[in-house]
Formats: structure tokens, sequence, C-alpha cells
């Protein structure tokens, strides 16, 4: 007896519906993306992500321009990645969890920096960020402590710029406070360090020799000419910029490795001024 066609009519049909489900199913599943919730954990912090108006505020504390390469330290979503990108910088944020790290790089490509942008799963302590001109995060105090070797040892001038929390006693050089209306109540504050260039030591002068010591960006010292000392006064570093008063003579200057070369000022007096380190090729 030969099969009714009906029959294998039927069993077909059913065979592309379940074909077709199964399809539809899996387009679903590829659909799903991960979405992070505000307070789930991580390697060392819960993940909370930096208001973006405070995003804003702290790039434009950094000044980051079209020639910097940002690095988010911690990136989560990628929000300060690509704020930095939509500035025309190059930015690569670095987080250990890789799903916010895939996450980033949709949220990139939709915004339209995915060809500025560069995020990558990783440890941020096993991880080299020293060819950032300005890094940025939103760690704890404890944490920013522990990089601050890291950070410290980067190219004098490289803007630091965390989310509320410090650097233990290396203050900061610039704070700012979300504007009133805000709606901010918690981790309202951008804090800025730019990395100061290492001039603790003896400078020799044409007929002088500048005694330095420094703490940070802070810098203390004497003026030893013609047999007197004279201390500094406001003495102090922005990157590779130095400054410090001797009597009425204010003195700035730009670090170079082993060479400061600069223009002193007073009422009555002004002139160029160049010191050598001491003891250094």
């Amino acid at each position: 007896m030969r099969a009714c066609p009906i029959v294998h009519r039927s069993a077909l049909l059913l065979s592309l519906a379940i074909l077709v489900t199964g399809a539809l199913a899996d387009a679903q599943t590829q659909t799903i993306q991960y979405t992070p919730y505000e307070g789930q954990p991580g390697k060392d912090v819960i993940w909370l992500p930096t208001k973006q108006t405070l995003v804003d505020i702290m790039l434009d504390l950094a000044k980051v321009t079209p020639q910097d390469y940002v690095i988010d330290l911690g990136s989560g979503d990628g929000r300060t990645v690509i704020a930095a990108a939509k500035r025309g910088a190059r930015a690569l944020g670095i987080e250990y969890n890789p799903d916010l790290v895939e996450l980033s790089k949709r949220n990139a490509a939709r915004e339209g920096v995915g060809d500025r942008t560069h995020f990558i799963a990783a440890d941020i302590f096993e991880t080299d960020f020293s060819q950032g001109t300005v890094v940025t995060m939103f760690l704890l105090a404890h944490l920013n402590l522990k990089l601050r070797p890291q950070l410290l040892a980067l190219k004098p001038g490289t803007r630091v710029v965390s989310n509320t929390f410090t650097m233990g006693d290396w203050k900061a050089d610039e704070t700012v406070e979300m504007p009133a209306g805000a709606s901010c109540s918690d981790y309202c504050t951008a804090l800025l360090w730019i990395v100061p260039a290492r001039v603790e030591g003896e400078w020799q002068l044409a007929q002088s020799r500048l005694r330095l010591s420094q703490t940070y960006q802070m810098i203390s010292g004497t003026l030893d000419t013609g047999g007197n000392s004279i201390a500094i006064a406001d003495g102090r570093m922005w990157g590779e910029e130095i400054s410090f008063t001797v009597g009425d003579l204010r003195y700035t200057g730009r670090v170079s490795a082993n060479l400061i070369q600069g223009t002193f000022r007073s009422d009555r007096n002004n002139g160029t001024w160049s010191a050598t380190r001491i003891g250094q090729q």
C-alpha cells in the first residue's frame, strides 16, 4: 500500500516549522545582550558608572584634545572612553569583566567612534598604560594608592583624573565639584593630578647652585650664590613646568631630563636662566 501524499506533506510542513522556530530562537538568543546593573560585583570594586555630566567635567579638567591618548582604568560600559573619542582623542578602556568589554565595543560602534576606541579585558594592575597622556579612573582610595607608583612614573605632564577618590598625601592639583542642581548626591567630584617631573637634587646655574627637595609637585630648597644661601619660596611643579621665588625674583622654566631653561622676572629685572643637573650625564 502506498503512503498517503497528504501525510508526507504534513510531516514536511512540521519539519519546516520546527526548523523555522529553532532559527527564530537562535536569532532571539543572539539579540539578547548583556546588561550590567549598578552595584554588581567586580574584581576590585562594584560597578557604578560615572555620571555622564561628571565624565564631561573630568575630560574638561584634563583638557582633552584630539592629540591625546586617553586610557580609562576600569572602563565599565565604556562611557568615558567613548566621550573622549567624541572629542577626537584616541582612547583605550581596560576592564576586567569581558562582558562589559563586549558591551563597550557595541556602545562605541553605535556612537560612531569604534575606529578611535579600543577595549581590552585585563587587570589594570598587570597592564601597561604608560603610553597614555590622560589616565582616568573611578576606583577606591586604597586602589589609587596601589596604582600611585605607576602613575608617578608616567611621563611628566600626564594628566590623571579620578572620580571622587584621592591619592593619599599626593594632593590634587585641581578639584571640581559638579554644579548645583546637577542632581548628584554621591561621587560628584573630579580630581586632577599632573605628573611632575623629578627635579630633586642639585642643579648648576652659571654663577650659583640650586638645591631642590621634592614632595610630589611641591618643591623647596635653596639657591646658593656668592657665599649666601637663600631659601626658595612658592616652589611648585606643573608637569615639566617649574616655578619658584628667590627674594624678589620669580623663576619659571621647563624641565627636560637633566636641563632646565626658563626666565626670571621682578619689578626691576628680568632675564633668562638655565641649570644642569649635577651628577647626571
